[in-house]
């Protein structure tokens, strides 16, 4: 078990992006499949499913690449880690690469893009980055 399940879909994404795979399987639960929602919405991955394969759930992550084979996720890094949470205002959302990036929040109203959280004036932890 890990102490920090967020952290290890981040990794597991990042080296399957390093290793060119097409997919790459997550441990499922109901926040790491809005994580992946939120990366098909902003055009970061393909397509993501969640599977039951016999009592466990897994969540399918179908990764992105451009035409030449490189990946579409240049970077995804954690942010607010359980040793250090990261807990912002709506007016102290930080940009990620001055706009080309997306922070990835929770907040009172569920997770979103630190776009849409600025945007319905409401703060929360920011969860990762991705560009």
């Amino acid at each position: 078990m890990t102490s920090d399940p967020i952290a290890d879909m981040l990794t597991r994404v990042r080296n399957a992006l390093g290793a060119s795979h097409p997919k790459v399987d997550v441990p499922a639960s109901k926040l790491k499949a809005e994580i992946a929602r939120i990366l098909k919405e902003e055009g970061y991955i393909l397509n993501y499913k969640v599977a039951e394969e016999g009592s466990k759930k897994t969540i399918k992550i179908y990764l992105k690449y451009a035409t030449n084979n490189a990946p579409v996720i240049s970077k995804i890094e954690r942010v607010s880690r359980p040793g250090c949470r990261v807990y912002v205002g709506h007016k102290e959302i930080p940009r990620v690469l001055g706009g080309l990036g997306v922070n990835i929040l929770t907040t009172p109203r569920g997770v979103m893009t630190g776009r849409t959280a600025h945007r319905e004036g409401v703060g929360g932890e920011i969860l990762c980055q991705v560009w």
